[in-house]
């Protein structure tokens, strides 16, 4: 069993994990490659994850190894969409090959261009690096919080960042999507925002969780 082949064991069993569902039956159905009790036996004996009878579990080990794959994973989701203007539809292959061949330095550059983003474009949460613990900001970074931007200033929205799916939603249906091109009008007491022929009020937390390019 070859190292891309255990890393793809790895990241169906941290998405096993994200919906509490330990068995190999559903393991099967996340991994886009045969599993056979042979290839857990030796993923087991190398210390990545426990077998207990039809329940799998990763190890510490296997937990942090699957997180970086899960990272650069997700990374590439939002690279491939957020810069590369790949329809979300088009996006797994890529992302799969990307997760095999960033190295940790290029993944973690790639976070703070996107301004360490929390979730995929799936909604999914994106583990966080070095770089995110840290709080890493780098002044050259094309990405940042709408609330970043001057009165008067217009700029292009990379991505939403938030947990709360009403609140996506919401910005949604106001037509604050990836793309977009919105302008600052005001930014007290609430953030006033167009949004081609509409004018949009948002609370200061809401156009925090909007990333734009900062120059067009």
């Amino acid at each position: 069993m070859n190292n891309r082949d255990v890393d793809e064991v790895l990241e169906a069993l941290w998405m096993c994990s994200e919906k509490k569902d330990h068995h190999l039956a559903t393991l099967r159905g996340f991994c886009d490659i045969p599993v056979d009790e042979a290839h857990l036996a030796t993923m087991e004996h190398d210390g990545l994850i426990t077998i207990r009878g039809e329940m799998l579990f990763l190890t510490d080990p296997g937990r942090d190894r699957a997180a970086s794959v899960i990272r650069r994973h997700r990374l590439a989701e939002r690279l491939l969409v957020d810069i590369l203007n790949v329809p979300i539809q088009q996006i797994e292959a890529g992302a799969c090959e990307f997760e095999h061949i960033l190295a940790t330095q290029v993944v973690d550059s790639i976070c703070t261009l996107l301004g360490h983003p929390l979730e995929c474009p799936h909604g999914a949460p994106i583990p966080r690096g070095d770089c995110c613990a840290e709080s890493k900001a780098v002044v050259d970074s094309l990405v940042v919080p709408l609330t970043r931007l001057e009165v008067g200033a217009s700029a292009r929205i990379a991505f939403v960042s938030t947990s709360r799916h009403p609140r996506m939603h919401k910005l949604m249906s106001f037509g604050l999507t990836p793309g977009v091109t919105v302008k600052v009008h005001q930014r007290s007491p609430a953030y006033v925002v167009s949004c081609g022929q509409a004018e949009l009020a948002l609370e200061e937390d809401v156009a925090a969780d909007i990333h734009v390019w900062k120059s067009e």
